[in-house]
């Protein structure tokens, strides 16, 4: 497994200097984009391809909360099956529920005012989470409790995709 903090010079830290891992990224890729070797030989062209891939594969991965907290996660040996291990603490299913009848709510009742307050609470939560993830990762080196946290954070992604596409419904 390729560690993308490395690539860039980074420490594998949740907490991530945005600016920092820009310069480098655009650093990097002024050194292996394909446009730069567009008149060398074939094997130059391919590896200047494969390392342009892998540049934007990390730097996708980093720029994403959910993906980066994986990736250190993954770092850590923590296995993260999260796609087949969604196992949830009772409550917060309960509230996943009940969040997902106000979307409901929302569209068969074409409120769209209710989808900005639903989606303002969505933020204001997602936000919590992100800080809880990055306490657990950085500060206390809890792997298992931040794996927690990254499935909840999975969770609210795909409500916010669904108030996203419940616009179209209500407008």
């Amino acid at each position: 497994m390729h560690n993308h903090f490395e690539l860039f010079g980074l420490a594998p830290d949740f907490a991530l200097d945005p600016e920092a891992l820009e310069r480098s990224y655009r650093e990097i890729q002024s050194r292996v984009h394909p446009d730069r070797f567009a008149h060398a030989g074939d094997a130059e062209r391919r590896a200047s391809l494969q390392w342009t891939t892998r540049v934007n594969e990390a730097y996708r991965t980093l720029t994403d909360p959910v993906q980066r907290a994986k990736h250190i996660l993954e770092l850590h040996g923590v296995d993260v099956a999260f796609e087949t291990n969604t196992r949830m603490p009772p409550d917060f299913l309960v509230q996943q529920l009940e969040l997902r009848e106000e979307l409901e709510g929302a569209v068969s009742g074409k409120d769209a005012a209710a989808l900005e307050r639903l989606r303002a609470d969505l933020v204001g939560n997602r936000q919590a989470l992100i800080r809880q993830i990055g306490e657990a990762i950085d500060s206390r080196k809890d792997y298992a409790c931040a794996a927690g946290l990254v499935r909840k954070l999975m969770f609210l992604d795909k409500l916010d995709e669904e108030i996203e596409a419940a616009y179209e419904h209500v407008e």
